[in-house]
């Protein structure tokens, strides 16, 4: 299943990238397959990612762990602001 996600910042993007970046771990022990990740052109706050994962459960359960909601918020996302959308193939 892919997953299209969107999230409002608040300490920009690079601040963001760096610490995206230094979660593979978990990202791969979830089975979660980054295909995409960037920003809007006119908006360095607002970034999207692709993924691919088993199942929606799976994925949520590791966006509700405390350890992914903490590396979320010092990343700079404002939680209240995200959206995840299910593509259906």
């Amino acid at each position: 299943m892919k997953i299209i996600s969107s999230v409002e910042l608040t300490k920009g993007y690079a601040h963001w990238r760096n610490l995206f970046d230094s979660n593979n771990a978990l990202r791969e022990e979830h089975g979660v397959k980054v295909l995409a990740v960037g920003h809007d052109k006119d908006n360095e706050n607002k970034v999207w990612t692709c993924i691919e994962v088993e199942s929606m459960e799976k994925m949520m359960a590791m966006a509700n762990s405390p350890g992914m909601i903490k590396l979320r918020e010092e990343a700079g996302a404002k939680l209240d602001t995200q959206t995840w959308v299910a593509l259906v193939e």
